[in-house]
């Protein structure tokens, strides 16, 4: 079992070190918290072991997992690389894309592993369908939730659109060429909803849209490639394929046919492929543990984490200029 600290108790803190204590992957050592107050509330309601520094639970353990504010994910991930700790670092990886490219460079310096934790890679709903996902062309993405003062501290592109650019670009064989935005203050001193269009060299566009001031939730992604419509709802993790492909010679009588002006006509089946519970968390946990254990690549590596970030800030450069980022 690795050693495994985490820095920040608060909300998803907790929940990380809940599914940590549970893991037979990692032996929980304790947790560093800034505030006292809190530190002692975790301690008394969960029993989980505080150091009084980061320093001292850097030094106890093997892995050191970030769930601390944006704002001081690059201080937190340096001071353990430099001690040649492996890092589990939340989402968005840093503050900033140059913050984000030092902890990559910081990371194969002292060749210890890390992973950034966009969860979504880790939906049953997505992994059911990830490896029928080829070659998308278009792609729509919704991700709407209802008010919640918590995360309104940063733009809702970094909060939620976040989330659908990694998985958009894990499905995208291509480099963005082209970024247009634009993004309304509504309650918030920075945007609550965002639309954004990107472009890729290959020809795919991706077409996506957050707002964090919804009267209902919705996390969906479709996919658009040839012969093929995947829909992922996050939400209610559930999957849907419908293809197109040649129809038979005799199809059954229940089939659905489209004839085109050529005559040729097209079936289309529907499937909804087996999605397994799970929780998203432990595993993207545990499959870091995985990649430690077995000196494998993990599966949102550092530099996935960067380029996810890299094409947030261009969506957010997007509609602060109001003009086309051309890349």
């Amino acid at each position: 079992m690795l050693k495994i600290g985490v820095l920040g108790a608060g909300h998803l803190g907790k929940i990380h070190l809940k599914l940590l204590k549970q893991s037979e992957k990692y032996e929980l050592v304790g947790f560093y918290d800034p505030s006292k107050e809190n530190a002692k509330k975790v301690v008394d309601d969960f029993g989980y072991t505080y150091f009084d520094s980061i320093d001292t639970l850097i030094d106890a353990v093997e892995v050191i997992d970030i769930v601390t504010p944006t704002l001081s994910h690059f201080d937190c991930a340096k001071k353990a690389i430099e001690k040649g700790r492996h890092i589990f670092i939340e989402k968005p990886i840093a503050k900033t894309v140059l913050e984000a490219e030092g902890i990559r460079t910081l990371a194969n310096k002292h060749k210890v592993k890390g992973q950034v934790g966009h969860v979504e890679r880790f939906n049953p709903a997505f992994t059911a369908v990830k490896d029928k996902i080829h070659n998308p062309m278009f792609i729509e993405t919704h991700r709407l939730a209802e008010f919640n003062p918590r995360g309104t501290d940063v733009p809702v592109v970094l909060d939620l659109m976040i989330h659908d650019i990694d998985i958009i670009l894990s499905c995208v064989d291509s480099k963005v060429k082209n970024v247009h935005a634009s993004g309304i203050s509504v309650i918030s001193e920075t945007p609550d909803i965002a639309n954004a269009r990107i472009e890729f060299e290959n020809g795919c566009v991706a077409n996506l849209t957050a707002s964090r001031i919804s009267m209902k939730n919705m996390r969906k992604t479709r996919f658009f490639q040839k012969d093929a419509y995947i829909s992922v709802n996050f939400l209610s993790k559930e999957s849907e394929i419908v293809r197109i492909q040649d129809a038979p010679e005799n199809p059954d009588e229940f089939a659905m046919i489209l004839k085109n002006d050529e005559g040729i006509e097209k079936q289309i089946y529907f499937e909804n492929p087996e999605v397994t519970s799970n929780n998203a968390i432990l595993d993207e946990l545990e499959t870091f543990a995985d990649a430690i254990n077995n000196n494998t690549t993990p599966i949102v590596t550092l530099s996935a984490g960067t380029e996810a970030l890299r094409i947030a800030q261009w969506v957010i450069d997007s509609f602060k200029s109001e003009k086309d980022v051309n890349l």
